[in-house]
């Protein structure tokens, strides 16, 4: 096992209430679909209602608070919605754009380690420009003082989108060696789950735009890097147990849909 009883309680913890807030928070879209209210009932209905609205943030509802559970006892510092800098060089960003024109254009290989480096040699020439940097989904430190920053994605991420994920991660790079030029920054997409099992996860859309042993963790790569060997299985276990033992609570929530007004 490698969650300990209390990283185990507080990821269960967080899920339930994650759940709990959705269920008092949530209003399903006031849309008459009096076909398919007649065919599933309203209590289904709803159902699948709130499954679709837990999918689109899943990521900032679960993951990232359970990721931060799950790093605070192995990392030395973790945080949640964190934010990487706040100003950029100029000089970085002519580099951020000519790397990106590279990729598009595949007149180069994506490579994290020679990109970091060459932001790196001018992160802080130019003018030093004041921005407002896509905020870091869960921020990890080591305990020697490198840095890991994960951006937590959807389990099928559009393709047409990977050049802005790339600007993101390297810019994450840049505002952090703005402020101190020797730090040992990693920028990493996150795919908590693997949607082709037991097939390998489709990479091929990302390939020639991301460094995918330097850019990419998916499922248990990703889990696994927060807790140690056979943390994504563990935590499946605690989705589990917490489904069962809110099952007759969950049941009770979506009855109420099919009382009449």
């Amino acid at each position: 096992m490698a969650l300990s009883k209390d990283q185990i309680k507080n990821v269960e913890d967080v899920l339930k209430a994650s759940l709990r807030n959705k269920f008092q928070n949530y209003n399903p879209e006031p849309a008459s679909m009096p076909f398919h209210t007649r065919l599933l009932g309203k209590d289904r209905l709803a159902l699948f209602s709130f499954i679709h609205s837990l999918n689109t943030n899943f990521g900032t509802t679960i993951f990232e608070p359970v990721g931060l559970a799950i790093a605070q006892k192995n990392f030395k510092t973790a945080a949640a919605r964190a934010i990487a800098g706040d100003s950029i060089s100029s000089k970085s960003q002519i580099v951020i754009q000519q790397i990106i024109d590279g990729l598009t254009t595949a007149s180069i290989s994506p490579d994290k380690n020679v990109e970091i480096e060459q932001i790196r040699r001018v992160c802080q020439k130019g003018q030093l420009i004041k921005v407002k940097p896509t905020r870091v989904d869960l921020m990890v430190e080591s305990k020697n003082g490198e840095y890991f920053f994960f951006d937590i994605k959807t389990a099928k991420p559009n393709s047409g989108e990977f050049r802005g994920f790339k600007r993101t991660l390297l810019e994450w790079v840049a505002v952090v060696l703005a402020n101190r030029p020797k730090t040992i920054v990693n920028t990493f997409l996150a795919i908590p789950y693997n949607p082709y099992e037991p097939e390998p996860y489709n990479r091929w859309t990302m390939r020639g735009m991301l460094d995918l042993p330097n850019e990419l963790k998916v499922a248990n790569e990703f889990w696994d890097f927060l807790g140690g060997k056979d943390t994504y299985e563990d935590l499946l276990d605690c989705f589990e147990r917490v489904g069962i033992e809110l099952r007759d609570e969950i049941d009770e929530y979506f009855k109420k849909f099919n009382k009449k007004a």
